[in-house]
């Protein structure tokens, strides 16, 4: 993957997130797309942290932001590698989270939310 390619992909991302827009934001996702992250087992009950599908995402990313009101991200660098990009940004709490995206044909089909 170009890191061009990723940088913009993350800019979208952000911008997608920011405006609060779940469909945009989805736009960016495979159907068959699977999620993990800790944060999946508080907002969803989900023990294992692991989503599949791309309705599936959806639910948890609308929680999210009903939860969250004032979630704002802030990119602070974007890695690219064979087909798996990393976006690390900051929160609106401050704390720094990375997401390591897995990507084939542009879309998100795998995805893993890391906090420190």
């Amino acid at each position: 993957m170009e890191l061009e390619f990723a940088e913009k992909f993350a800019a979208e991302w952000v911008d997608a997130w920011n405006a609060h827009d779940l469909d945009r934001l989805l736009g960016h996702f495979a159907e068959d797309v699977v999620w993990s992250s800790p944060v999946v087992v508080s907002f969803c009950g989900e023990e294992s942290g692991t989503l599949r599908g791309k309705q599936a995402v959806r639910e948890y990313y609308a929680a999210g932001l009903e939860r969250i009101p004032n979630l704002r991200f802030e990119v602070l660098s974007v890695r690219a590698g064979m087909a798996v990009m990393v976006i690390n940004y900051r929160n609106q709490d401050g704390r720094e989270v990375s997401e390591v995206l897995k990507l084939r044909d542009g879309l998100v089909v795998e995805g893993h939310g890391t906090y420190a």
